[in-house]
């Protein structure tokens, strides 16, 4: 294994945070070596990967785009195309093209605190090559989701299904739905997504799910941005939208989480009103959790609610007992036939694309460590990751992370520090969760993520002005956040 060469900045992922992560580095810290490694054959991540029918954002792309570049489309909640439209144009008006290395996988990093450095190991994909490349940083922006597959529970006698079964992280680009009848289980965004989207040319869709979900109709387009944007330009348009929204989810999750009882009325009113007369509201669109323990899915313009009020879609809530050669038996007797079942089940998480990772020789386990800031770990020098909002757009943390990331930077080059490393000062601080959520594709593997702990700078932010005060405006140094210089390492001394 050959090494080819050395960087300032190594970015995993060429998705929404690689991106973002790329271009405040080559504006904040022109002069700094970098690159990005994209393990796939194109850039753009999710919205490159996932090709299932009405794939779309869930956040509105006023918060969920950058802050340095506005959003000039009339969709506010966007489908997938516009988004990698949006995302392949910031890579080009900011010369990132030539910094992202396509299917350049990476298998492993290992750091010497010797030689102030990671050595990562990376597969060609292409050719089978294996080459190391050192830098200075790593900065994991490969989500929190395993790209080649995704979740799905082990439904007994799947096998003796004669239709056909869908994974939508694995979409086959010829299926044809029209006229079948189609079971989509699942109650989450992409199952709420799928099936009005597939509900034009099948015969039916049905919706099954173990668990309703909150669900909220919202405007494909916003007219006061698009007014905003009209009237004021582009960029001072989007500006202030952006401001509008950043309080409006703010001022929904709040309400939530102070008066759920309140919001739950509110949202099953909504519901009703959108859904035919007399149907089982409760039975279908009333979980057991308060709003916002699990993320609020939206459907845009109430396309959900629209096929279901029009016969093309229904919603059943029930267990599967196991698969049929037609179809799905449910516990409570009930057969649903089906020509194709599309298991909208979730995601595999895999904390910073599951490369091993090792410090002087040792290997780092996540849940032993704590996060730092939302962005380090405790213990792991020069190394960053850019994980986004579960309440909010995710992008509006990426932000102030790779901002603050910048910062950070700036100072080490000006004090002529090499070296960076969180460490908890009490070793009794108590520590929870890294994610605090409901949703049951975290809950799956919450074990197995970093810590985070009982006060600031441990504690993981999901509040965005919180975090503009952290991130943007409060000072990069802190007492634990440790610097040391390569020299002064090599003679036993700690700065």
């Amino acid at each position: 294994m050959t090494t080819v060469e050395h960087l300032d900045v190594l970015i995993v992922g060429a998705g929404i945070s690689g991106i973002g992560a790329g271009r405040y580095l080559k504006t904040e810290l022109p002069g700094k070596s970098f690159a990005i490694l994209e393990a796939r054959a194109a850039s753009g991540g999710t919205w490159d990967l996932f090709r299932y029918p009405g794939i779309r954002s869930d956040s509105d792309l006023h918060t969920f785009g950058y802050e340095f570049k506005p959003w000039r489309d009339e969709q506010s909640i966007a489908d997938a195309p516009r988004i990698l439209d949006y995302l392949r144009e910031t890579i080009t008006e900011n010369g990132l093209d030539r910094h992202i290395r396509f299917h350049h996988r990476v298998l492993a990093a290992s750091w010497s605190s010797e030689r102030a450095r990671w050595s990562v190991e990376v597969e060609r994909a292409d050719t089978g090559e294996r080459i190391t490349l050192t830098c200075g940083w790593l900065f994991s922006a490969s989500g929190y989701y395993r790209y080649d597959e995704g979740f799905t529970p082990d439904f007994a006698g799947r096998d003796d299904f004669r239709g056909q079964i869908v994974h939508p992280q694995h979409w086959p680009e010829d299926l044809d739905y029209a006229g079948k009848r189609v079971v989509v289980i699942g109650s989450g965004a992409t199952a709420v997504t799928i099936v009005p989207a597939m509900a034009g040319e099948a015969a039916h869709v049905t919706m099954l799910q173990r668990t309703p979900t909150y669900i909220m109709p919202v405007g494909r387009k916003d007219p006061i941005a698009n007014a905003l944007k009209k009237y004021l330009g582009p960029e001072r348009g989007y500006a202030w939208t952006r401001r509008k929204n950043i309080a409006q989810q703010k001022a929904i999750w709040s309400f939530c989480q102070r008066y759920p009882k309140a919001a739950r009325k509110v949202i099953r009113w909504v519901n009703a009103k959108q859904l035919p007369a007399g149907f089982p509201v409760d039975e279908h669109f009333n979980p057991p959790y308060d709003p916002w323990d699990q993320r609020l899915c939206a459907v845009p313009d109430g396309d959900l609610f629209k096929a279901i009020r029009r016969g093309r879609a229904s919603v059943v809530t029930d267990r599967i007992t196991r698969f049929t050669p037609t179809g799905l038996l449910l516990d409570s007797g009930k057969h649903l036939d089906a020509d194709i079942v599309v298991t909208a089940t979730g995601l595999n998480v895999q904390a910073f694309g599951g490369v091993p990772v090792t410090v002087d020789g040792r290997p780092v386990a996540l849940p032993d460590t704590v996060s730092y800031k939302g962005m380090m770990l405790s213990g792991v020098p020069n190394f960053a990751y850019a994980i986004g909002y579960t309440n909010s757009s995710w992008t509006l943390k990426i932000g102030l992370l790779c901002e603050h990331f910048c910062r950070l930077l700036r100072h080490m080059e000006a004090q002529g520090y090499d070296i960076c490393r969180p460490e908890v000062a009490d070793p009794d601080m108590p520590t929870r969760p890294f994610l605090d959520f409901g949703a049951g594709y975290i809950q799956r593997v919450v074990g197995q993520l970093p810590r985070q702990g009982a006060r600031m700078p441990w504690l993981t932010s999901m509040d965005y002005q919180s975090d503009v005060k952290l991130l943007r405006a409060d000072d990069v140094t802190d007492r634990e956040l440790h610097f040391d210089r390569v020299a002064a390492l090599t003679q036993g001394d700690s700065l």
